[in-house]
């Protein structure tokens, strides 16, 4: 009777172990820019920044369930968000719970429990089994052709690229873009120079935008990034990480890898100083190639907005900044102003971060 007793036992203490082990491996989990995340209620979100609080992942929700989506297959149908202000609305009518104020970022971020994550999409892991798949949709091989391209003409390892967006979710449709992610500071600078070279060659099915498709872009982006057409072609012209690639969209994101991220949650605190247009010049734009991306400015006035001392940073999450400036260049930017205390080296700056709201923007000014 004992033995027949021991058998479902040992079963029960498998499952719970095995429960244990899960538990751990998801409250130790590591997301970063580029990864996408799902939740139990099956919502899959774009993570953002490398830094996070603890056993949390701050992430935004992009593929939604919905019976009347256009991605995906049989009943596991999503519909997209994709600005700022869709997604907050979606969070404050089905999941008020994951938007918090943060003490450290000094704003309300969407902070996702580690313990409701039932997957994390990894963009290295993806491209990885579409390189050795047998079979690929037109689209999927189209980007193994492009990425090879990339890697080839940059000498990087493959370990360094991955593939992100809708691609790595299995929920893109013809029209979906290409979204590569490049990791490692080396790895990014050698892959943007390959960029600019595949560009310039004809051969290469690597073509920088066109006019009429630079319109296209400003009209998209218009939703939630308000500039003039002059200002923005000014910049997107300059841009090699965007372009089309056998007709298809790509937009290549930059990422540092791990062992490159010093800050922790808690090192550096942010503080709400108001919102600002400023006029500086750039002075260091060595972290423009990475998302998030920074600028070191000079000689910083507030034209309309808190007069502050010590503005010396813009700072953008969004990839549609990287690349917006360079040195010795005047910008004009328009955002939110923070003072930064940073609690290892004992010192504070205010610098302005943009893209959070429609009317943030960096252009090169006329001043």
């Amino acid at each position: 009777m004992l033995h027949l007793l021991m058998v479902p036992l040992k079963k029960f203490i498998s499952v719970v172990l095995s429960a244990k082990a899960v538990r751990l491996l998801v409250t130790t989990m590591r997301a970063r820019e580029g990864d996408l995340i799902k939740t139990d209620d099956k919502v899959i979100f774009d993570v953002k920044g490398l830094v996070h609080p603890p056993s949390k992942i701050i992430a935004f929700p992009r593929y939604i369930p919905s019976p009347t989506g256009t991605r995906g297959k049989g009943v596991n149908l999503y519909g997209k968000v994709y600005n700022l202000a869709e997604r907050f609305q979606y969070l404050q009518q089905h999941t008020p719970r994951l938007i918090i104020s943060d003490p450290v970022f000094g704003e309300k971020l969407c902070e996702v429990p580690v313990e409701t994550i039932i997957k994390r999409y990894d963009p290295v892991k993806k491209l990885e089994m579409l390189r050795t798949a047998k079979k690929l949709d037109p689209l999927e091989m189209t980007v193994v052709q492009f990425l090879d391209a990339i890697k080839e003409t940059a000498n990087i390892p493959w370990r360094s690229i991955g593939i992100s967006g809708s691609i790595m979710a299995g929920l893109f449709t013809p029209k979906s873009d290409i979204d590569p992610i490049i990791y490692g500071t080396a790895n990014c600078r050698k892959a943007y120079t390959a960029l600019q070279e595949l560009l310039k060659d004809e051969k290469s099915h690597v073509k920088p935008y066109t006019r009429s498709e630079l319109e296209a872009l400003f009209n998209f982006r218009l939703k939630d990034t308000v500039m003039s057409f002059e200002d923005f072609t000014k910049v997107e012209v300059r841009k090699a990480f965007q372009g089309k690639y056998r007709g298809i969209d790509y937009f290549v994101r930059f990422v540092k890898e791990w062992s490159e991220v010093e800050e922790q949650y808690g090192d550096v605190y942010y503080e709400y100083f108001g919102y600002a247009k400023v006029v500086a010049t750039v002075v260091d734009d060595s972290e423009a190639l990475f998302t998030p991306c920074s600028y070191k400015i000079a000689d910083a006035k507030v034209v309309e907005g808190k007069k502050l001392e010590g503005i010396s940073e813009v700072v953008s999450f969004r990839g549609r900044f990287c690349e917006q400036a360079k040195v010795g260049e005047i910008i004009a930017v328009q955002g939110k102003v923070e003072r930064v205390t940073d609690k290892r080296k004992g010192c504070k700056h205010y610098r302005v971060i943009i893209g959070n709201k429609p009317s943030d923007y960096m252009t090169l000014s006329k001043i």
